[in-house]
């Protein structure tokens, strides 16, 4: 028989609106003095907040994990010269980097673009280099043109003008009479983005087919001579009362002192001018009239063109952020064309026939073309009245003579077959593992050969 105490569980709706009667709190919970934790699915909004955000973090760290696995893989396939041994009177090899502002950018992208992906192979392999940067249109030609025109005069060729020696001309004397040896192969060049590309074949041409004495020198303008005032308007400008005027004349004019104009500040003399880029030595239109040099060498340094990606406009955003998300391709790419120049494995440039009027077009013409479309239309606008050279948005052109001893680096199957294989034995490690760090995979792979 129930007890006339015990009170019946309520029932009816409860507060919330269901039937149901609340759950009991955990005990734990109730003496540790926390709420009744309620677990429950997040609301509509939360879910698509939490989905987006999180697709988008898997996707960057997914990308970032797969850029740094496919770089670990080039920088294994170099990592064996900075092992080798070399002769205490040998200089090493030295790669040249050329490098300039994209179209409508700075510099600092270009930068940013080569510590990304090619630095870091260039590091693994000890390989020393030097760089030839251009913040404008133009400078890579520039001084492109003038190290092959200094490198003429060298090998004996006669110029009227002198030649200052740089800081190049006096290291290489120090080391020579030090002992030391030149690198006695191939060394290279590494072109970075198409737009630097057109003027690094613009300045080899220059540089070889050009004459070694400037054509159209820099002429700095005189500065204006001083016009002599004469001392009756000099005295009429200092002392106004002193002016002589005529009775007869019907109207007096009174002339008023000008105001003293305040002095421009002196230009700082130890602060270096900025330099002026020296205009091209020939144009493309004198190629076929100009007669090749004699010290002009049978096979040219190879080189390798890097492709760089850079977009700019809010309109392109959505290509922008899909870039973003696959920078493991580029990491690729840079990767291997980076590693040919590393091992030195390069060829020749092939010549392909058009079809249409047996007309023959370079290799090096179609190289990195499809970055052309990408450059902001402020960098391919052309004035109507300028009949200047503009490397970037004239069309290539190539002399026979320069084109065909031209070198290009690029990677044999064999090698990249090793790279692949290498990547595939990488697999092994699982997807969180590579997050860890070192201390701690050695302690995971110590205690699991224990076991």
């Amino acid at each position: 028989m129930a007890e006339s105490g015990a009170k019946a569980p309520p029932t009816g709706p409860t507060p919330n609106g269901s039937t149901k009667p609340p759950k009991a709190p955990n005990p734990a919970f109730r003496m540790m003095g926390l709420p009744n934790f309620r677990f429950k699915l997040p609301s509509r909004n939360w879910m698509i907040f939490l989905g987006v955000t999180g697709s988008w973090t898997a996707a960057v760290m997914y990308d970032r994990r797969e850029k740094k696995r496919i770089q670990k893989k080039w920088t294994k396939m170099v990592e064996h010269i900075a092992r080798e041994t070399q002769d205490v009177h040998q200089l090493p090899r030295k790669l040249t980097i050329y490098l300039s502002a994209p179209p409508a950018d700075g510099l600092l992208s270009a930068r940013e673009h080569f510590n990304e992906y090619v630095k870091p192979i260039l590091v693994a392999a000890a390989l020393d280099w030097d760089a030839i940067e251009g913040r404008r249109e133009g400078d890579v030609r520039a001084g492109l043109a003038e190290r092959i025109r200094r490198l003429r005069i060298r090998r004996g060729e006669h110029t009227t003008e002198p030649v200052e020696p740089d800081l190049q001309d006096i290291i290489g004397e120090m080391r020579q009479r030090s002992g030391a040896v030149e690198w006695n192969g191939p060394a290279g060049d590494v072109v970075i983005g198409r737009h630097t590309w057109k003027e690094y074949v613009r300045g080899m041409h220059e540089g070889w087919l050009g004459p070694l004495d400037n054509p159209t020198p820099i002429v700095e303008e005189p500065p204006a001579p001083a016009v002599p005032v004469p001392e009756a308007s000099l005295d009429a400008t200092t002392n106004p009362s002193s002016t002589t005027t005529d009775d007869a004349s019907p109207t007096v004019v009174h002339e008023s002192a000008k105001p003293e104009e305040p002095e421009k500040p002196k230009e700082d003399e130890n602060k270096p001018k900025k330099k002026v880029q020296p205009p091209p030595f020939n144009r493309p239109s004198d190629y076929a009239e100009a007669n090749l040099p004699v010290t002009c060498p049978q096979a040219l340094g190879p080189a390798v063109a890097i492709p760089l990606q850079h977009l700019l406009g809010f309109w392109n955003f959505p290509i922008r952020m899909y870039r973003f998300l696959n920078r493991r391709k580029v990491a690729d790419e840079v990767g291997r064309d980076t590693v040919a120049a590393v091992l030195g494995a390069y060829r020749p440039f092939h010549t392909e026939s058009d079809g249409l009027a047996g007309n023959s077009q370079w290799e090096q013409q179609k190289l990195l073309a499809h970055e052309e479309p990408d450059w902001h239309k402020s960098a391919t606008k052309r004035e109507e009245e300028d009949d200047k050279e503009r490397v970037w948005l004239d069309d290539m052109v190539l002399d026979p003579r320069i084109a065909e001893r031209m070198r290009k680096f690029e990677l044999d199957s064999d090698v990249e077959q090793r790279a692949v294989q290498s990547v595939d034995d990488d697999k092994e490690e699982s997807w969180l593992q590579s997050f860890w760090p070192k201390k701690e995979k050695k302690l995971w792979e110590g205690l699991t050969d224990e076991e």
